[in-house]
């Protein structure tokens, strides 16, 4: 005999409780006792308890399905990247959303918060840690090392969108499952590849029509020059009260000090306000290539201004880095972020090779974009022959077919009905033109064209269609 278990107290009055159903007793649930092996209930365990059907399986927490004007805002956003990056000679690549788990700890840093607390991480069946990819960069980089695609001093521009996923408080503009716009120049070292992307980034917000547009530019230092100012704020912060931190701060102090300058807790703000600056500490080479970069976007009439607390989140950035916010719905919403990562191709496993690139949240993006209207359709093909078997809806189906290879689009009745309810539903559609197929039209080979605007209608033979 075996105990089947039933979630709920909506049925506790049809089935006899048992003396040994424990714990369940307490939450209500029920116990059906049964001479029946259990997995022949097993497909009725989500029965809907007040009425008796099978309940709704409903997404995950952090995943959003898309629809209507949202689902057209990312079609727009996915155009006009590859309209503007393709300018720029950049091209798509298309990469899994799952790699090794070692790929992300190697590239983003397994102190981030990213690595230690955010990513969707799991053993296979064949022992292997998988990660769900939480950004693009490290396994954009994977790719095209793997296809012997990146050299020093021969550049390659590519870009890429789609999911990327992080276990976060779901928020408006941020989800668990998010998705970005990235673009990637690897193979030079030279400032003026870091102008280039920054410029075609801005270019990509000011297409989608996204104002009131911020660009803050910091340098983080090289591999020469950061050890010495890690240094010196390691210096700074043991000089502080370190119970003034958040924990995660009087964590990374021991394991990675520019982290807490990352931080977004306001005691912890407060505390590195007085900090060493890194631009302070730059060698002369990392110098020179800020002031490049920085005198050839003000030739190019960007904008920017310095911070020199901007690190990001991620800790392969070296040198030029830069985050874009806007304020068109209020506060300052960071939309896009980037910079250069020399050492990342080495450090997963390439040649040492350069790279700089950027990526843009498109769920923020979709926040600050005008509302995205539906295509009109062209036409509404209406079937009124009612008689039965008639054959005017196969004759509307094939006439749209004729129509849609001519380049228009719009729908097509698949059951006749009323002249009224037929115009009823152009107009909902608010198409151009309905295309009439009745009794008297299909009998004569025919179809009434009625311009929706104007109002005026023409008879045509469908065969002039062919």
């Amino acid at each position: 005999m075996r105990m089947v278990f039933f979630p709920g107290a909506a049925h506790r009055k049809s089935f006899r409780r048992t003396p040994n159903d424990g714990a369940r007793r307490a939450t209500g649930d029920a116990v059906l006792t049964t001479g029946v092996p259990e997995a022949i209930f097993q497909p009725f365990a989500n029965l809907n308890r007040a009425h008796g059907f099978m309940s709704a399986i409903q997404k995950i927490k952090g995943f959003a399905d898309m629809f209507g004007e949202d689902s057209r805002a990312f079609t727009r956003m996915e155009s006009v990247a590859r309209d503007i990056f393709t300018r720029y000679g950049f091209g798509e690549v298309r990469i899994p959303v799952l790699e090794r788990t070692e790929l992300f700890a190697k590239g983003i840093g397994e102190d981030t918060d990213v690595v230690g607390k955010e990513m969707y991480t799991f053993t296979d069946r064949g022992d292997r840690s998988l990660t769900l990819r939480p950004e693009a960069t490290a396994g954009v980089l994977r790719a095209c090392i793997e296809a012997g695609a990146v050299e020093p001093g021969k550049p390659s521009r590519l870009f890429a969108f789609g999911p990327m996923f992080r276990y976060e408080r779901p928020q408006k503009g941020r989800m668990r499952q998010f998705h970005q716009i990235d673009a990637e120049l690897l193979g030079s070292p030279e400032p003026q590849a870091d102008v280039e992307v920054i410029l075609m980034l801005r270019d990509y917000l000011e297409e989608l029509g996204i104002g009131d547009l911020s660009f803050e530019l910091n340098s983080l230092g090289c591999r020469e020059c950061r050890p010495h100012y890690r240094a010196a704020l390691t210096a700074y912060f043991e000089s502080l009260d370190e119970e003034k931190l958040c924990e995660d701060c009087r964590r990374r102090m021991k394991t990675n000090p520019l982290r807490v300058l990352d931080c977004k807790v306001p005691g912890c703000k407060a505390m590195v306000e007085k900090a060493p600056a890194i631009a302070d500490h730059l060698c002369a080479g990392c110098r020179d290539h800020f002031s490049a970069v920085l005198s050839l976007v003000s030739r190019a009439g960007l904008a920017y201004t310095l911070n020199p607390r901007l690190v990001r989140g991620l800790d392969y950035y070296q040198r030029t880095t830069f985050e874009v916010t806007s304020g068109a719905i209020g506060a300052q919403t960071a939309v896009a972020g980037g910079g250069r990562y020399d050492g990342l191709v080495q450090q997963l496993g390439g040649p040492d090779a350069p790279g700089v690139g950027f990526a843009c949240g498109m769920e923020r993006l979709a926040l600050l974009m005008e509302k995205q209207e539906a295509p009109r359709p062209d036409f509404f093909l209406a079937v009124t022959d009612t008689r039965e078997k008639s054959g005017a809806v196969d004759a509307a189906i094939l006439l749209g077919h004729k129509l849609r290879l001519r380049g228009l689009s719009g729908e097509c009745d698949y059951e006749p009905g009323s002249m009224k309810s037929r115009l009823r539903r152009a107009g909902k559609l608010n198409v151009k033109k309905c295309y009439i197929i009745g009794p008297e039209e299909f009998d004569a080979g025919k179809v009434t064209v009625k311009d929706m605007e104007e109002g005026g209608q023409l008879s045509l033979d469908i065969a002039a269609f062919d």
